[in-house]
């Protein structure tokens, strides 16, 4: 396994050609501290994937290899039109994969990087598609814990309409299997300081809500080209997180309205409980804001798996509104 480890020495090039589990490797299209992310060619189906290869020594532990399973199993059970689809996952010659649905696009980090903030109008569509994937998630029992740019795919859409696609990636590793395989080092936090909630901070339990803070300073920084708090040292930035009131948005964009700073007030604050319920509760508060429309704002497009047959006749009396587990999980 010596030569596997060159993943992660900074030579990716020595992979390039070699076929790892079915899949022949093309190139490298992402690195972070964990994995490496490569172009590959499944040779079985002759498809494009995006193949990520993890560290090495994360095959070696045995929780972490554990959870990596039950995690990536579900996270593959998910049919969501806005998060990418795994296709596979498991453990070859001690090196964990996943293959993922290959995007053509780019990332939205390199989109702010290049283009700088967003306008309120591609800002929310975004917004909109990678929040009914967090909600979907959410329902399946997944929870992000690491909602940043780099994680959220921008492709092209289908027409003027619709000219972006956003995906929700990276679920295959949770921050919560690595918090539990104990290979942190001192200093270093499990998560993206910008973006990441105060219980997380604080090593309490996190749910949904953890997604909801996360999410609200993506888009705080796609509306102001930077994330809400920022600091020189992480430890500042993680006191910030837990105790700091966030900047007013409209500081940085005074075109918008005052109330959209009351939204973002409530999508970050500091207990859970205070927070909206659901990613999609933030982005209508925030249309609303925006756009000048009325609290809670138009209700969203639904879009449900299940086909229920009309009824015959019409009822006499209106019906009652369904439970909220019945609510549709997919919402535009």
């Amino acid at each position: 396994m010596a030569r596997d480890t060159s993943l992660f020495s900074g030579r990716p090039s020595e992979l390039i050609g070699r076929q790892v589990a079915g899949y022949r490797i093309e190139r490298e299209i992402g690195r972070g501290g964990m994995a490496v992310v490569y172009r590959a060619k499944d040779l079985r189906l002759e498809r494009t994937v995006a193949l990520k290869l993890l560290a090495p020594e994360l095959a070696r532990n045995d929780t972490f290899r554990r959870r990596f399973t039950h995690e990536s199993r579900a996270a593959a059970a998910i049919d969501h039109p806005h998060i990418v689809p795994v296709f596979e996952a498991g453990e070859t010659d001690g090196v964990l994969y996943i293959a993922m649905r290959y995007v053509s696009g780019s990332d939205l980090r390199h989109l702010l990087d290049s283009q700088g903030p967003l306008t309120p109008a591609t800002a929310l569509r975004i917004a909109a598609q990678i929040a009914s994937a967090l909600d979907a998630a959410h329902e399946n029992g997944l929870v992000h814990r690491d909602v940043k740019p780099g994680n959220i795919l921008v492709a092209r859409g289908t027409d003027s309409d619709h000219p972006e696609h956003a995906y929700l990636t990276d679920f295959g590793l949770t921050k919560k299997s690595l918090s539990l395989t104990g290979f942190t080092t001192v200093g270093q936090f499990v998560g993206t300081l910008d973006y990441v909630a105060p219980e997380q901070i604080s090593g309490k339990p996190v749910d949904a809500r953890c997604d909801v803070y996360g999410f609200a300073c993506v888009v705080y920084e796609c509306l102001t080209g930077h994330p809400p708090f920022r600091r020189d040292e992480d430890m500042a930035l993680l006191w910030a997180h837990q105790y700091d009131d966030p900047p007013p948005l409209t500081e940085a964009r005074p075109d918008l309205a005052p109330p959209v700073d009351a939204v973002f007030a409530d999508a970050l604050a500091k207990s859970p409980d205070d927070r909206h319920d659901s990613c999609l509760a933030f982005v209508t508060d925030l249309r609303a804001a925006v756009t000048g429309g009325p609290a809670g704002g138009r209700p969203a497009t639904a879009v449900d798996h299940k086909v229920v047959p009309a009824p015959e006749a019409p009822a006499k009396n209106p019906p009652k509104p369904p439970p909220r587990w019945a609510e549709p999980v997919f919402r535009q």
